[in-house]
């Protein structure tokens, strides 16, 4: 997501000692020119975010002397843009579908976007400057790894990005994995002045920042949309004679009836132990797969018990009951 060790000038296209105007007149240009509504080509989108970076740290005239003394380094001395809340938000986010124009006081949609360049960065379209043009800025994403507990409580939680940015995230009850959580106004600054961070007053609006949840594999559950699904280990005896057993939940635990006659792989429900509800959906259920367990080394008494058994019993697992 960020330039990283990319020098900015670089990315603009610009020397060191380039003036402001020289660096946002670069910025236009090669905005102009990688825009993704503009540029269909294959690495316009991330090209257009790294010069959307680099110009959002020289027109700072703040970041730009921590840049220039610091180089890669200048994120360690906390010049980042603030953070901001984010809110949940299913299925995919971004790209620039939503992209609108404001020029010279008329609207115009993303199909118009040749005119409006032309028009606007040819020598005899320009009207004032910045106040004449803005241009959205584009959707970021990242990935947001959560662990299923965490996923499960929600709550708040502090993320911190390699460019310097910080953000105080909430996250919902019951997310799951693919979710998107939006922080708006966050993502690559607009054109005409939008910047990261949200500050948008007489500018291009920032795009948005995507977060896409990931779910770390858990070391016990498996998930399956809001359900849950867990071995359930139990002894010959007990998946025989029925039983009532513990069974691990992400709460801590909960008591099951193993029914008599049990066999290997019998799932056994547990309503409303999976994913808590989310948004439009209800709770999702926990599955106890029985899985029957032999001791490894059997007890002189084990032993004489499972021959008493074997003579006794008439049963043929190959036969069927």
């Amino acid at each position: 997501m960020a330039v990283g060790s990319q020098d900015y000038y670089e990315a603009l296209g610009v020397s060191r000692d380039a003036s402001a105007e020289d660096i946002r007149r670069a910025y236009r240009r090669l905005a102009r020119e990688y825009h993704p509504d503009v540029n269909k080509e294959s690495g316009a989108e991330d090209r257009f975010k790294q010069i959307s970076e680099a110009y959002d740290v020289l027109r700072d005239e703040e970041k730009r002397r921590q840049y220039d003394r610091l180089g890669a380094d200048w994120r360690a001395a906390g010049q980042g843009p603030r953070g901001g809340q984010g809110r949940a938000r299913n299925g995919g986010g971004g790209g620039f579908s939503n992209v609108r124009v404001d020029f010279g006081g008329r609207d115009f949609e993303a199909g118009d976007f040749g005119d409006i360049f032309d028009s606007f960065f040819s020598r005899g379209g320009r009207r004032g400057g910045d106040a004449d043009f803005s241009m959205r800025g584009s959707d970021q994403e990242a990935v947001l790894e959560l662990s299923l507990e965490e996923a499960a409580r929600g709550g708040r939680r502090m993320l911190s990005f390699g460019d310097g940015r910080s953000f105080e995230v909430e996250i919902p009850r019951g997310v799951r994995d693919g979710q998107v959580i939006r922080l708006a106004g966050q993502g690559s600054p607009g054109i005409g002045g939008g910047t990261a961070g949200g500050d948008t007053a007489g500018a291009g609006t920032a795009g948005d920042l995507l977060l896409r949840v990931r779910l770390r594999p858990h070391p016990r559950f498996r998930v399956e949309g809001r359900d849950l699904y867990v071995d359930l280990p139990v002894a010959p005896w007990e998946a025989a004679l029925g039983a009532t057993v513990p069974v691990p939940t992400l709460d801590g635990e909960a008591k099951v009836t193993v029914p008599a006659g049990s066999s290997c792989g019998r799932r056994l429900r547990l309503r409303g132990q999976g994913l808590p509800a989310g948004e439009g959906s209800a709770a999702g259920n926990l599955y106890a797969a029985i899985q029957i367990q032999v001791p490894k080394k059997l007890t002189k008494a084990e032993r004489e018990g499972f021959e008493r058994l074997r003579k006794a019993s008439k049963f043929d697992p190959r036969k069927g009951p």
